[in-house]
């Protein structure tokens, strides 16, 4: 009995994002190549759904093609042909590495700098995990 009581407190103590079902759904990245570039068409939107930084997002496609990447007017622009499958799975890879909680697999997720260590902290169920500097 005693159990069930300290387990109802538990619940109850955890913030309300961790009990939702809800899924997470980055929109599906629309790129097209176009002479020697690569235009995401919809960078704008993805970045609003991930609620991380332009500045971020370009450093990591930046060093994954080892190219120049750019931002005009909501659209990102990479040096490069690159099919929509190749896009699709660096937005993918940063998506495992910067906002999907490590533990709980949420996207309730900020980066946060504790001395000196960039940590990915969940809101959603409070783990906390390094992860690498760009």
């Amino acid at each position: 009995m005693e159990y069930d009581k300290m387990l109802e407190r538990a619940y109850l103590s955890l913030p309300k994002e961790a009990l939702t079902k809800e899924r997470f759904q980055m929109p599906l990245v629309d790129s097209m190549i176009q002479g020697h570039k690569t235009f995401v068409r919809n960078f704008d939107q993805i970045l609003k759904a991930i609620e991380r930084s332009e500045d971020h997002v370009c450093k990591f496609i930046t060093k994954e093609v080892a190219t120049a990447v750019a931002v005009d007017k909501g659209k990102m622009v990479i040096n490069g042909k690159f099919g929509m499958i190749q896009v699709s799975k660096m937005f993918e890879s940063y998506l495992k590495q910067y906002v999907l909680c490590h533990e709980c697999g949420k996207p309730d997720t900020h980066i946060e700098d504790q001395q000196g260590v960039k940590m990915l902290k969940c809101q959603a169920c409070g783990a906390r995990s390094p992860v690498k500097k760009l």
